[in-house]
C-alpha cells in the first residue's frame, strides 16, 4: 500500500487505520503501483484558533472516495486528541466508502480499546456519558462501547491506586512440544533446541536471583509472578521443582496477590507436575483447549484432542490449585459458529474461574500468514464473539481485561472474563501498565513504569529487551544483558525518585 501524507499526521496511526480495511497489507514507497495497489492521501491543516481540517482520498481497484473532516478544538480534549479523531474520521470514511466495511470499533486501533473509556471515567464522566462519547466521537458501535466501559470500570476497581513501588515479575519459558500454525512467539520445538532446557533453567535461575535481590534491596512491593511461554508445563517434574523451588527460596510467594503458571497445553499436563506447582505456592494455572473440535485442532497443529483437554482439566481441578483459566479462540480457520458455540457451552459448564476468549489473529511470522488467512469481515467470528460475551454475562462472569491485535479476524477483540474475585491480576497490571514488570528469560521485555510522575506529566514507560533466542540468552550476551538491565532499573527508580 502507498501512503501520501502532508502535515503533522502520525504516519503509524494512519497505517493502523489502513489495516482495518486491508489486513496484512505492507507499506512501501518503492513498490510498483498497479490497479490493485491501495493508495491513500491524507492532508492535515491545523490552526491554534480555528481547529483542524483533514482531507483523505482513497483509490483502490478502480474505486475512489474522498472525505473532509473539520473539527474545532474543545474543552476536555487535547489538540493532539482532536487531530487524531479528525484523521480517524476521515480515513475510516473513505475506507468504508471504497471497501463497504465498517469496523465495530470505529477508529479505535490500539492494543487497549478500553483506554479511552478509562481516561473519560477518570475525568469524572458517568458510564452513560462515556458510552455516548465512544459512539459519537470514535464511531464505536454501542455494544462495543458498553463492553469497553464495563472493562474500564472493572479494571479500575481491581487496580485501585497504584503504588510507586509496586512491581511484578514475568518468567519466560520459550519452549513448546510442537508449534501451532497460528503462533509467532519465540518458542522452540526441535529436539536440539529442547535439549537447551537444563542449561536454560540454570541461567534463568541466575537471572531470577539478581532480579529478586534487586527487588528486595530497593524495598519494592512484589504483587504478582507470572510464568509464561511458550509452554511452561513442558518442564518435567524435577525441572519444575528446581525452578519453582528456587523462586520460593528467593521471595515470599505466600505474600503475593497472584502466582500463575501458564500450563497451557493439555498434552503436557500431569498430576505430578501440578502437585509440584501447588506445593510450591502456585495459585493460578491455564489449561487451554483453544477449541473443542478435533478437526480444527488438527488443522492448527495442536497436539491434543478434546478428550485430552477434559482429562487435563479434571487433573487440574483435582490438583487443588484454586484458579483455573481456559482459553478459547474465535475465528480459527475451519471453525464456524456451531462448533465454537458448542465448545463454549462445554467450557462454561466446567465453571473455570477465568475464561479468556481470543479472536484469531494472523501473526507476522506464523505459518498461517503464508496461507493468506486474513479476513476483514470475519465470517462467523462476530457471532462467536457476541455469543461468548452474552453467555458469560448470563453465567455471572465479568469482563475484566481486554486487548486487541493487528490483523485480527473481523477486527475483533480479546476479552478476559472471571467469576467475581478470581480475576487474573497480572493480565491487568501488564496490559494497563500501572506498575513495572521485570522480565526474566529469553525474549522477555521489562517495562519500567512511572505511573504518576511528580511533575504531573503523563506516565513514563521505558522498555528493556532480553536477548531474543535461548542460545543468545545462554551466551555472554545474556549475562551482559542481565547486568545492564539491573543497572538500568536501579537508575530509572533513582532518577525518577520512586524510592523515596
Amino acid at each position: 500500500m502507498r501512503l501520501y501524507i502532508e502535515g503533522p499526521v502520525n504516519k503509524y496511526y494512519v497505517q493502523t487505520l489502513c489495516m482495518i480495511f486491508f489486513p496484512g497489507t505492507k507499506f512501501s514507497d518503492d513498490e510498483e503501483i498497479t490497479d490493485e495497489t491501495p493508495q491513500l492521501w491524507v492532508t492535515m491543516t491545523a490552526d491554534d484558533e480555528a481547529g483542524v481540517t483533514v482531507n483523505a482520498r482513497l483509490s483502490y481497484a478502480g474505486e475512489e472516495a474522498s472525505a473532509e473532516r473539520r473539527y474545532d478544538y474543545r474543552e476536555g480534549y487535547t489538540k493532539e486528541r482532536i487531530e487524531k479523531i479528525a484523521v480517524g474520521d476521515a480515513v475510516t470514511a473513505v475506507g468504508e466508502a471504497v471497501i463497504g466495511y465498517r469496523s465495530s470499533w470505529g477508529m479505535l486501533t490500539g492494543v487497549r480499546p478500553s483506554k479511552v473509556a478509562t481516561e473519560l471515567l477518570q475525568k469524572g464522566y458517568s458510564k452513560t456519558r462515556v458510552k455516548k462519547l465512544l459512539t459519537e466521537d470514535y464511531a464505536v458501535i454501542p455494544k462495543k462501547a458498553n463492553l469497553a466501559t464495563e472493562v474500564a470500570v472493572n479494571e479500575a476497581k481491581l487496580i485501585g491506586t497504584p503504588g510507586k513501588k509496586d512491581c511484578s515479575v514475568y518468567v519466560s519459558i520459550p519452549f513448546c512440544p510442537t508449534r501451532c500454525a497460528y503462533c509467532s512467539f519465540v518458542s522452540y520445538t526441535s529436539k536440539r533446541l529442547l535439549s537447551l532446557i537444563p542449561d536454560y533453567l540454570v541461567r534463568l535461575v541466575r537471572d531470577l536471583e539478581v532480579t529478586f535481590d534487586m527487588i528486595h534491596r530497593m524495598d519494592l512491593n512484589l504483587r504478582t509472578i507470572y510464568i509464561g511461554g511458550g509452554t511452561p508445563s513442558i518442564l518435567d517434574p524435577d525441572q519444575l521443582t528446581f525452578l519453582l523451588g528456587r523462586i520460593r527460596e528467593l521471595t515470599d510467594v505466600g505474600a503475593l496477590e497472584e502466582y500463575t503458571l501458564e500450563a497451557g497445553r493439555p498434552d503436557t499436563i500431569t498430576a505430578e507436575k501440578l502437585a509440584v506447582a501447588r506445593d510450591m505456592g502456585v495459585g493460578r494455572i491455564s489449561v487451554n483447549p483453544q477449541i473443542l473440535c478435533d478437526e480444527v485442532l488438527k488443522n492448527i497443529g495442536r497436539a491434543h484432542d478434546t478428550e485430552m483437554f477434559f482429562k487435563a482439566y479434571e487433573t487440574a481441578r483435582a490438583s487443588g490449585i484454586p484458579v483455573i483459566n481456559t482459553d478459547l479462540i474465535a475465528g480459527l480457520p475451519g471453525d464456524k459458529f456451531s462448533t465454537f458455540s458448542a465448545s463454549f457451552d462445554q467450557i462454561i459448564k466446567l465453571r473455570p474461574e477465568n475464561i479468556t476468549v481470543h479472536t484469531f489473529c494472523v501473526k507476522r511470522s506464523s505459518d498461517l500468514r503464508k496461507a493468506n488467512a486474513y479476513s476483514m469481515r470475519g465470517g462467523d467470528t462476530g457471532k462467536c464473539v457476541d455469543y461468548s460475551q452474552i453467555q458469560c454475562a448470563h453465567e455471572g462472569y465479568l469482563p475484566y481485561y481486554m486487548y486487541r491485535q493487528k490483523n485480527t479476524v473481523g477486527n475483533f477483540e480479546n476479552v478476559g472474563f472471571a467469576l467475581p474475585g478470581c480475576e487474573g491480576l497480572y493480565n491487568i497490571y501488564m496490559m494497563e501498565e500501572v506498575h513495572s514488570i521485570f522480565a526474566v528469560g529469553a525474549g522477555a521485555v521489562t517495562k519500567m513504569v512511572d505511573y504518576s510522575p511528580a511533575d504531573d506529566s503523563a506516565r513514563f514507560i521505558n522498555r528493556l529487551f532480553n536477548p531474543k533466542y535461548p542460545y543468545e540468552y545462554l551466551d555472554t550476551a545474556g549475562e551482559e544483558a542481565m547486568k545492564s538491565k539491573i543497572e538500568a532499573i536501579e537508575t530509572f527508580y533513582r532518577e525518577r525518585h520512586l524510592l523515596e
